[in-house]
């Protein structure tokens, strides 16, 4: 789990003003916590850059999350809209996972960070004013690809549909079922300016961009004291006969009188900056942790009696503000073991604490979803290591008879490259572990090294081992070894969890590598069926292309381009899209792809090049369907001789102009009608202009027109190709692409006659 860390030494002017803009969205919504969350740069994972109001182990399972989690924040973003949860029964019907790990009564509302026609003009006044009245309009909803666009921000050219992130606040559990007018305004209203900022930073070459761990922003003081009154409120707190206490956000104890350190056992010394249920075992239960939880999230206040052993039992009343928690501990005379009284623990609880049970629900949650092995390891570690304090994690899988180590955690290179590798046979713990079937638990490092001496000679600077065997439907997967930095006793309940877990782990890492071998076979089948290098002619074209496959299933398609040697001063220019994101459609697009290069290094034009291709395709009958452009272009008279398929329009950039749509007519699909004529339109290719062909990934997004985003793309091919190298004006139309849930193959093939 990423650490906490305070705010940056030195002077950040973008980010002081979010962190102001989060604060006064707060105060002035009346909500008690809130987050903002930025669009990390490979588009596709949030990250939690602040946050106030409550600890960061409310949301540590959210700190850094993909965009298409099923979550608030990412719906309002995949949305374009305010997307509002009043209270626990909403939670539960619209994101069941997260009420399973936060079963609390709240309300919840979440806004895109996002470029639209209105914001403009939206950045943030001079510092300094509070906002009073800038409230937005009430309903913010902007169109656009659904998609996240935040690559844009390094390049300072942010536009409408760029998304920057998202902006979360929380309030109690009373509040209304639903929000109201002013609350909506004022939400949209900051979550306007802070897209204005976020602009702004981008425009001066200067993006906010979200930093290694989250920032938890300082609750203004209420009201201040001086040392005379302090003194008269612990004074008065002192000769109540009920103990009093409070606590702060993360639970602990800052202030606890003397009556109240008598009646839990413990001395005021003892106690201050410790949290009850770690300080005083009899607290252990998660049962009592869960009432702190309720009250903190909830802001209603709640109570609970629990058995101070060995017979004094007490009742806990918690009332919650903005800063912390008030407690007031009072004696209860009730019967011991009365019905419905939770018992006392006399030692602490392991990993039955209830952060730890909500951490591994959110884990046996996330794994269900796990991609890749990388996805399980990272998993493993931003949930195992918390949950049950452990500083290292190795993860190993069986490869031709040896251990190899697929992530690690908190261990130095030279310790993973020495083990990386073990034989099945050698005679080590992990391997024992995962041959027997059985957990290995070393509480010391004595222990490790009287059982296995030749450890004695490694230090890798750990004191405590839980070697845990991967056994998926019987067959040894791999192994989880979890290391802690000083010695561990492992609990009865604690290995008994650790052992369930490995279950799970052992499942997902089946699951993950027969997706890594999928990926990979579709990966290289990919690579096998586009070309490996386009010709060159230098002095005579310069050319760039690119291709990205779908964002979901085996990342294969049939999206495909090619540039043709025809002769000295002839190129054939194709790109094509069949139909399907599978192992059939890519076979098909390399039968199309062969097809072309055979009819148009025959000599064929471009009518004839895509007639014949279409003919094979009805005899194939593939059952999909194919659209195709060809462009037959003579270097020497600057001339292209275009035919298309029912492909999209190229584009024709040329310098000086603006970016021309050419009016090529469109032929049927290929592979349906054998007699099918493709029209060849001719256009002029004037030195230095860009002639673009792209497939529809490029463009095409849920709910957006197609001629509106073709517009789009040739606006940027203006921006972009006006000068420079035409590699970057690829990229540069490649980043621009959002890429979503829904995103469709990209391939994309720019020419630039000299």
């Amino acid at each position: 789990m990423p650490g906490l860390r305070t705010p940056a030494v030195g002077p950040d002017p973008a980010r002081s003003r979010l962190d102001r803009l989060l604060t006064e969205a707060v105060h002035g919504a009346g909500a008690y916590g809130g987050a903002v969350y930025l669009l990390a740069p490979d588009g596709r994972t949030l990250w939690l850059e602040s946050f106030t109001g409550f600890p960061l182990e409310l949301i540590a399972p959210w700190t850094r999350v993909s965009t298409t989690a099923p979550l608030p924040v990412t719906d309002a973003m995949r949305r374009h809209e305010l997307v509002w949860v009043g209270g626990a029964g909403a939670m539960a019907s619209r994101y069941p996972r997260t009420a399973l790990i936060l079963p609390y009564h709240f309300c919840l509302a979440a806004h895109p960070l996002e470029e639209t026609a209105e914001t403009g003009n939206a950045a943030d006044p001079e510092p300094g004013h509070t906002g009073d009245g800038d409230t937005g309009d009430a309903e913010s909803t902007a169109g656009g690809s659904g998609n996240a666009r935040n690559p844009l921000a390094a390049a300072g050219s942010a536009g409408p549909g760029t998304t920057w992130g998202a902006l979360m606040l929380l309030w109690p559990g009373s509040h209304p079922k639903d929000m109201s007018d002013e609350e909506r305004a004022r939400v949209v209203g900051v979550a306007r300016r802070m897209t204005g900022t976020l602009s702004g930073a981008a425009a001066g070459n200067n993006p906010v961009l979200p930093a290694s761990a989250p920032r938890k922003l300082a609750q203004p003081r209420t009201s201040v004291v001086g040392p005379e009154e302090a003194q008269a409120a612990v004074l008065y707190a002192d000769r109540l006969p009920e103990g009093c206490c409070a606590l702060d956000l993360n639970g602990h104890i800052t202030y606890i009188s003397r009556r109240g350190a008598e009646l839990v056992g413990g001395t005021v010394e003892e106690l201050v900056g410790t949290r009850p249920w770690r300080s005083l075992p009899w607290l252990a239960d998660p049962v009592y942790e869960d009432r702190y939880r309720a009250a903190l999230i909830s802001r209603d206040p709640t109570d609970f009696t629990a058995l101070r052993p060995p017979d004094h039992w007490l009742t806990f009343q918690l009332y919650p503000g903005p800063t912390g928690l008030s407690v007031r501990i009072t004696p209860a005379h009730v019967r011991q073991n009365a019905p419905g009284m939770p018992g006392g623990s006399s030692h602490p609880a392991g990993p039955t604490r209830l952060g730890t049970i909500y951490q591994l629900m959110h884990l046996a949650g996330a794994l269900t979803e796990a991609a890749g092995t990388q996805d399980v390891v990272n998993l493993a570690a931003e949930h195992l290591l918390p949950a049950f304090g452990a500083q290292g994690l190795v993860m190993t899988v069986t490869e031709s008879g040896r251990m190899r180590i697929v992530g690690q955690h908190g261990y130095p290179e030279e310790t993973i490259t020495h083990f990386d590798g073990t034989p099945l046979t050698a005679s080590s713990p992990g391997v024992r572990a995962l041959t027997l079937g059985v957990p290995g638990f070393f509480p010391s490092r004595e222990e490790l090294e009287r059982a296995y001496p030749a450890r004695a000679a490694l230090h890798d600077g750990m004191q405590a081992w839980a070697f845990l065997p991967l056994i998926a439907s019987g067959r040894p997967v791999g192994t989880c070894v979890l290391a802690y930095d000083r010695p561990h006793a492992f609990a009865p309940d604690e290995r008994a969890a650790l052992a369930s877990l490995s279950g799970l782990l052992a499942q997902a890492l089946d699951r993950a590598r027969l997706y890594d071998t999928k990926h990979r076979l579709a990966h290289g089948l990919q690579e096998g069926l586009l070309p490996h290098s386009l010709p060159h002619l230098p002095g005579r074209l310069e050319v760039a292309a690119r291709y990205l496959p779908a964002t979901q299933g085996m990342n294969i398609g049939g999206d495909f381009y090619d540039l043709i040697r025809l002769d000295a001063i002839t190129v054939g220019a194709v790109i094509g899209d069949v139909q399907g994101h599978n192992v059939t459609a890519a076979a098909l697009m390399g039968q199309v792809r062969t097809a072309v290069h055979a009819n148009a290094t025959a000599g064929a034009s471009p009518d004839e090049v895509l007639a014949r291709t279409n003919r094979l395709l009805v005899d194939l009958e593939p059952g999909l369907f194919t659209s195709c452009l060809y462009a037959h272009i003579d270097l020497s008279r600057h001339r292209a001789l275009l035919a298309s398929a029912g492909h999209l329009p190229p584009l024709l950039h040329t310098p000086g102009g603006p970016t021309e749509v050419l009016d090529v007519p469109p032929g049927l699909l290929l592979g349906i009608d054998p007699d099918s004529d493709y029209p060849v339109a001719e256009v002029t290719v004037p030195p230095g202009s860009v002639l673009a062909f792209y497939t529809d990934g490029l463009v095409e997004s849920p709910g957006t027109d197609l001629d509106e985003s073709i517009g789009e793309l040739g606006g940027r091919l203006a921006l972009h190709g006006r000068d420079g190298n035409l590699e970057d004006v690829a990229d540069a139309l490649v980043r621009s692409a959002g890429r979503g849930v829904d995103t469709d193959d990209i391939a994309l093939l720019l020419l630039r006659p000299c």
